[in-house]
């Protein structure tokens, strides 16, 4: 068994889901220009891959004690090529009835988009539910460290993504470029084909199934299910847009700032170990936090580069550490309960993404769009609306704005060499304002985090400190 290239494939699938999720952020726009979704509708596709990884996470985990890691993986990487096949099928569906029926012809590019990125993200909820154990056992003594350099695939991934999209969307069919991620996912299929995996600390401890769900009793558990799905929220639900809002700022030059945050975070992912051995993980995680709500809000506030550029440093620096030290945090309290809880953690964020993160930041766009258009005129809010309403949780429906409408507006605004009219203009900005309030109402979500992390370093400091729980037989393979 060679842990560390068991490693670098398992790195190797958590870029694989940075690369799609980066690339899908750069096509929105696109996207709703073909078919003319609103904000909320593409919120809604985005959402459901999110929402499907959650839920295949912890499906998965119930079974990987009993039928090991690596049959799991090979089927991710099936369905990573399936996913391909049923997305890019959106525009063929869509041609083949726009001219009959346009409604019906935006109903079939919905479902391809929605489900190809469901099936996506099943592919990506298997990697998730299947690396994440697998380092903690192979590293069971440095375990959020690990994690961390795991996850740093995650950014990587986001890099490789933003890259391909500021040189080839535009300028190549969208369907290619969101089919380049199928080169990782060969390579990190060849190379578990012939490895030998281990298994997993709490069935070397034998610990039987039903002392993984007894884990689910204790009271900190549910807590740290209740942060991690903030967690989601926060960091994939506002990265699922990112590109989307900061688009109208930077000229069309919104990957540039995922670009720019996932560099960041890539580097400062391998230095999670020496953070957390000066102030431990729930020290990290409550800075985290904070830097995250200064940074999310800078960037709702501010439009010129610089500021931007500052806000986006900060921000990046208050999410890279969130994710896999949860993990770390949870695997190193609850080691008995094994892949299930690691399971859950990462099912509670992926859920919390994608049923309210990226449908709840595209109607918070939508809303404060279309009440800002309105303000300016009417009758122009009128012309550009979408003849649909949306709606999110209980919050009142909102009618936003028609993306096959705005799309080209929003894309002449990107040409410095053309000139806006005044109506053209006031959509631009009702777009960048709802954006930039979306981002702003988000950034309550890390403010609720970091008062949760902070009564946990309270607790632990009046129980004696935090400390890692080993079992018996685990060892450092």
């Amino acid at each position: 068994m060679n842990n560390q290239r068991l490693l670098v494939a398992s790195f190797l699938t958590i870029l694989v889901a940075g690369v799609g999720f980066a690339v899908r952020g750069g096509l929105l726009l696109e996207w709703g220009k073909t078919f003319g979704f609103t904000q909320t509708e593409l919120g809604q596709i985005t959402g459901g891959g999110l929402a499907g990884f959650g839920i295949i996470i912890l499906i998965a985990s119930l079974f990987l004690d009993r039928f090991g890691y690596k049959p799991f993986l090979l089927l991710a990487g099936v369905l990573h090529v399936v996913s391909v096949v049923v997305t890019a099928a959106a525009t063929f569906a869509y041609n083949a009835k726009v001219d009959a029926d346009p409604e019906a012809a935006k109903s079939a590019a919905f479902f391809c988009l929605f489900w190809g990125i469901f099936i996506f993200a099943i592919a990506n909820g298997i990697c998730e539910a299947v690396v994440n154990p697998l380092i903690a056992t192979l590293y069971s003594k440095q375990k959020t460290h690990y994690l961390n350099i795991l996850h740093a695939g995650w950014p990587g991934g986001l890099i490789v993504g933003a890259l391909l999209g500021l040189v080839l969307i535009g300028r190549v069919r969208w369907e290619i470029v969101l089919a380049l991620y199928l080169v990782p996912t060969l390579i990190y299929i060849i190379m578990i084909a012939k490895e030998k995996f281990p298994t997993s600390e709490a069935a070397a401890a034998g610990v039987s199934f039903g002392g993984m769900l007894k884990e689910f009793a204790a009271p900190m558990l549910l807590f740290l299910l209740f942060l991690h799905a903030c967690i989601g929220y926060v960091e994939l639900g506002t990265d699922s847009w990112i590109v989307n809002i900061m688009d109208n700022a930077l000229g069309g030059k919104g990957l540039f700032i995922l670009l720019y945050t996932s560099t960041l975070m890539f580097i400062l992912r391998f230095f999670a170990g020496p953070i957390v051995h000066h102030i431990n993980p729930l020290g990290l995680l409550f800075s985290s936090a904070v830097l995250a709500v200064i940074g999310l809000y800078a960037l709702g506030s501010f439009s010129a580069l610089v500021a931007i550029m500052v806000a986006a440093t900060v921000y990046a620096a208050g999410k890279t550490f969130f994710w896999p030290t949860m993990l770390g945090v949870v695997s190193e309290r609850f080691p008995r309960g094994g892949a299930l809880t690691l399971g859950a953690i990462g099912a509670a964020g992926m859920l919390s993404a994608g049923f309210l993160g990226g449908p709840g930041i595209g109607y918070t766009q939508d809303r404060y769009a279309s009440q800002n258009l309105q303000e300016t005129s009417s009758e122009l809010y009128q012309e550009y609306a979408s003849d649909g309403a949306n709606r999110f949780l209980f919050f009142p429906e909102v009618q936003g704005l028609d993306g096959l409408k705005t799309g080209p507006v929003l894309e002449k605004a990107k040409d410095s060499t053309q000139t806006l009219t005044d109506e053209e203009q006031a959509v631009v900005d009702s777009s960048f304002y709802g954006g930039q309030m979306a981002l702003k109402v988000t950034a309550a979500v890390p403010a609720v985090m970091a008062i949760g992390f902070l009564l946990l370093i309270i607790y632990f400091r009046m129980q004696g400190g935090y400390s890692q729980i080993v079992l018996s037989s685990s060892k450092e393979s």
